[in-house]
Formats: structure tokens, sequence, C-alpha cells
């Protein structure tokens, strides 16, 4: 059933593998074997069964999401996504980073899942400057859940440390600025 009312969206501080939440968003390697970063804390929270099934599905191309069962995490499903690495801006790596977050909103919702938790991608080892992907994350997932039908009640960014909230915090405050209703409409 399409939800009807606002989505709640947070940006907080803390570890993705701790939020019980129906899904939480891996910010993963194309093979989807595991990583460092996020990507390994989430491999090594969830346990051996994430590995074998992440085997099975063969990979995924950047911009792209794929689905898991959670199994240690108290997230019920892990929704994996392939990230651009930053090459300087011109090899459309705000059009995958877009891809990114469409792709993992479009499985939760067609998964009818209602919570979702995400990190923000690519801006590790991938090299996306953080004060440029920030802004993609927020306006991508504000017009998502703004313009589709969806399932979601709750999502939440789960920012690293304190510099990656104020980022996320910051671009929020410019999106909702930009995009306020005139008085009186």
């Amino acid at each position: 059933m399409p939800n009807t009312a606002p989505t709640l969206l947070q940006i907080v501080t803390g570890d993705i593998t701790k939020f019980q939440v129906d899904a939480i968003v891996n910010a993963a390697n194309n093979s989807l074997l595991g990583g460092g970063g996020v990507d390994g804390a989430i491999h090594r929270a969830a346990g051996p069964d994430l590995l074998a099934e992440c085997r099975k599905l063969g990979g995924c191309p950047t911009g792209y999401a794929r689905i898991t069962r959670g199994y240690n995490l108290p997230a019920r499903y892990v929704i994996h996504t392939v990230g651009p690495v930053w090459e300087g801006g011109h090899k459309k790596e705000a059009e995958l980073l877009t891809s990114c977050y469409r792709s993992s909103l479009q499985l939760a919702v067609a998964n009818s899942l209602a919570s979702i938790a995400f990190t923000s991608i690519s801006t590790g080892a991938y090299g996306y400057p953080l004060q440029l992907a920030a802004p993609v994350a927020i306006e991508t997932i504000s017009q998502f859940l703004h313009r589709a039908a969806h399932s979601l009640a709750s999502v939440v960014m789960v920012c690293f440390n304190e510099e990656t909230e104020k980022a996320y915090m910051a671009a929020l405050a410019a999106y909702s600025l930009l995009n306020q209703a005139p008085e009186g409409a």
C-alpha cells in the first residue's frame, strides 16, 4: 500500500551495522564480496552467510543495487549499491551516484520495506568529495519520496562522523530552502 504520509528523513552519526531498520544500504564494490570501510564492517557484522549469498548474485554494475538478507545484522535486509569512483566529475559520477540512491530506494519499495538506512556512498575509498556527494544524496532521496508512491515511512542517513553529518545537514537545509512553497501557495 503506498505511503500517503510524509516520510521522515533523519540524518544521524552512528554505526550503520547497529540500526534496526528493514534495510541498510551497503556502499559495495562491483564484486559484492566485501571490502574495506563500511562494506567490510557490514560483511563482518552480518556473518559468512552474507558473503555466500552475495557470491550467488554475480556482482553488480556501478549505479545499480542488489538486495540480500541481513543475517546477523539487526536489519532484515542489506541493499548493496556500487557507487562511482571519483575521477574529477567528468565521467558521469553525479549521474551514477544518483542512480545508486534511486536504485536502492526502488528495491526497498519493490520489497515493501518501511524503513531504510543509507551510508554516504562513494565518499570513502572511492574519493567522491563529501560536499558534492551530500547534495546529490539529499536531492535524490527527497525527490523520490515526494514523487513516487512508496511504502517507506523512515529514511535515515547514517553518517560515519560529525563532519559527514554536518555536510548532509547543510545539504538538507539548502535543499529545503530551495524547495519551499512560496507564501500564499
